[in-house]
């Protein structure tokens, strides 16, 4: 079988020199079926290798269950990877930062507040452990000695910019080759003495994370990794985008003279990212350092493919890198073709505020609960209590997050937003029933906000006395586009939400599309019964991609939740992705 291993000054393939040029890509971010067209257009740039992370709240989204199938089959993703004759990078966490929901950490396991949070605590390193063994078992025959394609395997990620717990590092470590990996494990950091000595051990090597000035963050590296090969293994090649900010680009020019600068230093390379892929469903993550900012559905990040699979001018710009230091393959992909442009009407309202309860089952609870309390934990919830008094007063909560809607006997009284750190408004009457939409827009995925709980903290308050007596509506919207109204009708103009409308959508055949959302609010898409991911009107993004495998010859069901005001109920489809303010 191929031995791997880490030499004085290189990584040693059969124990030859061997330079790892690899690029990310997330098999949780892309559609299944579509995995083996980017494998090779990564093989055609001339990358030899595949990195991805495991996302454990993809795979585990409540106690006890281990899902591998469909998109989350990473047996299938490393055969995939392995056919294309390519080579893989794992990276397990348990945490991942990703711009994912919670770093990838699953919600439920912070319920119980005397869990740890990346550090040497059993209840959490119980939870790791066993999150890891499940992964391993998947990963270990995968391995390049045992005829696979696995070359490293990471511990933990970015850990020096947390913490320094080297007793939780070797409990991550220890249990790693206690599950069978025998490749050798790394680290990775951002290229600081501080959090190069923070974040890992001896015994793992170090590798690096940045995007600019190669030679001398490289250099850093040296001092903390004396010897073997130098890596960055998280190459930022490009960015990630808020809602309400603006669209990241980088050119391609600058970001080539980067990656000509580090492999001209003789270091092997990881692209972050080669393809991001997209937020599909409710995945994505938020920052939050004194202001919270949701990430956007797509994770196109400017990378050499785009979010549609398409090659981009930086593709072709680092494949001419590339060819100057090792042979490229003779094909590229072709460019891009405009996609289809379909269009339907939404119609068929259903309002959620008419009947609730087909939304989910409501349960009581004297205190305001918060979201990670329920189960199964929501995404979104209403709360509903009825208000008796003598005076009008003012609603106040202990803190929203993320986004809270209130209606006063049905009608809109106003909305409360997390990242405009409001938590208080006034009801107009005196006495009536109060309802809370409350939505989570996206976990905290890096710094010390991890594992936050979400929903209303800290409960409810008017006339400065607790609101008690509450029934909760977590929402099931995996059932959501089942919903149908009855009897079916039309809509005309504007339409306030929340409501559910569907549309009839017909196209020749299977194709990528791009679904123009300029025209609506807030809310959620769904094609065919696929969570297309978020919208809102604040932008950047301006589209939902749709991949081709979601798409039928024929007719198609478009589903949207409409949670603010859209202002033109049309579906239509454009021919190119919108994710920039400026784009025409």
């Amino acid at each position: 079988m191929p031995e791997f291993a880490i030499g004085e000054h290189d990584f040693l393939l059969d124990g030859r020199p061997f330079r790892i040029l690899s690029g990310a890509l997330h098999y949780f971010r892309v559609h299944p079926d579509l995995w083996a067209d980017r494998i090779d257009k990564a093989r055609r740039m001339g990358l030899n290798t595949i990195e991805t992370y495991v996302a454990w709240n993809a795979h585990a989204p409540e106690p006890g269950t281990f899902d591998l199938t469909g998109g989350l089959d990473l047996d299938r993703f490393l055969r995939m990877v392995a056919d294309a004759g390519m080579y893989a990078i794992v990276r397990p966490g348990p945490y991942i930062c990703a711009e994912w929901d919670n770093g990838g950490l699953p919600a439920w396991l912070f319920r119980d507040p005397e869990v740890g949070v990346r550090r040497y605590e059993p209840k959490y390193l119980d939870a790791v452990r066993d999150y890891l063994t499940k992964v391993y078992e998947v990963v270990v025959p995968h391995q390049i000695d045992r005829g696979g394609p696995v070359l490293l395997v990471q511990v933990e990620n970015e850990y020096g910019a947390f913490g320094d717990d080297k007793r939780y590092l070797k409990a991550l470590a220890d249990h790693t080759r206690e599950s069978g990996v025998t490749v050798p494990l790394t680290t990775v950091d951002q290229p600081t003495p501080e959090m190069l000595e923070a974040g890992s051990l001896e015994g793992l090597h170090r590798t690096a994370s940045f995007g600019s000035a190669a030679e001398a963050r490289l250099a850093t590296l040296r001092a903390h990794q004396p010897t073997g090969p130098l890596m960055c293994s998280e190459f930022w090649n490009g960015w990630f985008d808020h809602w309400g900010a603006h669209h990241h680009t980088t050119p391609a020019a600058d970001s080539a003279a980067e990656l000509d600068a580090l492999l001209a230093a003789g270091a092997s390379v990881n692209l972050y990212m080669f393809h991001g892929g997209t937020n599909f469903g409710l995945t994505n993550g938020a920052n939050d350092k004194g202001v919270y900012q949701p990430l956007i559905t797509s994770y196109d990040y400017d990378a050499p493919l785009d979010e549609a699979g398409d090659p981009t001018p930086k593709y072709h710009a680092f494949r001419d890198v590339i060819a100057r230091y090792h042979k490229v393959p003779d094909t590229v992909p072709p460019p891009a073709r405009p996609a289809p442009t379909p269009s339907g009407v939404l119609r068929d309202p259903v309002r959620l505020l008419d009947a609730p309860e087909r939304w989910g089952t409501w349960e009581f609870h004297e205190e305001l609960p918060t979201f990670d309390v329920l189960t199964p934990m929501p995404k979104l919830g209403l709360l509903r209590t009825s208000v008796a008094g003598d005076r009008p007063g003012v609603l106040t909560f202990g803190e929203v997050r993320d986004r809270a809607t209130v209606f006063f006997d049905g009608d809109l009284v106003g909305t409360l937003s997390r990242d405009h750190h409001e938590r208080a408004i006034p009801l107009p009457r005196a006495a009536g029933e109060l309802l809370v939409l409350v939505e989570d827009q996206g976990r905290v995925d890096y710094g010390p906000r991890i594992g936050e709980a979400k929903g209303i903290i800290g409960g409810a308050e008017l006339h400065g006395e607790p609101l008690t007596g509450w029934e909760v509506l977590p929402f099931d919207l995996a059932a959501l586009p089942s919903l149908r109204p009855s009897p079916p009708s039309s809509v005309a103009g504007a339409v306030a939400g929340p409501v559910v409308l569907r549309a009839e959508i017909d196209v020749d055949e299977p194709a990528d599309l791009f679904l123009d959302t300029r025209e609506w609010g807030k809310g959620v898409a769904w094609l065919n019964g696929f969570a297309l991911g978020r919208y809102w009107r604040r932008g950047p993004q301006r589209t939902l991609y749709v991949p081709r495998p979601v798409v039928r010859a024929g007719a198609n069901e478009l589903v949207v939740l409409e949670l603010g005001t859209m202002l033109d109920p049309a579906a239509r489809f454009v021919p190119r992705p919108l994710l920039g303010h400026t784009e025409a």
